[in-house]
């Protein structure tokens, strides 16, 4: 499961510009997150769907919907991510939870 972007294109339009207006800067922070990817035992769709529900705590969009698109690109059932945001319910409330669904559902219903 590579974490790191390999063509910075493929960012959002704000973190494609900083990659190219700051290469030192987004290398020096994908390096950090291989690092971070790399230090345990967690691997495969177990982290992807760890990482999304990070994003979904952190009330992040963009992050969810980097998460759900390369989940899906991985092979990650829709389901499973759509039980990430029914598995946060309880921690960051219902309204918050259910924008994270319809944050999943923005790229899973584009299937």
């Amino acid at each position: 499961m590579p974490d790191a972007i390999q063509d910075t294109d493929e960012l959002p339009s704000t973190a494609s510009d900083l990659a190219a207006e700051h290469p030192e800067v987004w290398d020096e922070y994908a390096d950090l997150g291989k690092a971070c990817s790399e230090a345990g035992p967690i691997d495969g769709e177990e982290k992807r769907l760890v990482k999304l529900a990070l994003a979904a705590g952190s009330e992040s969009e963009g992050a969810v919907h980097s998460h759900v698109r390369r989940a899906l690109e991985e092979g990650v059932d829709p389901e499973a991510l759509r039980h990430v945001a029914l598995l946060a319910v309880p921690t960051i409330g219902f309204p918050k939870a259910m924008a994270v669904l319809t944050w999943i559902d923005d790229l899973v219903d584009e299937e």
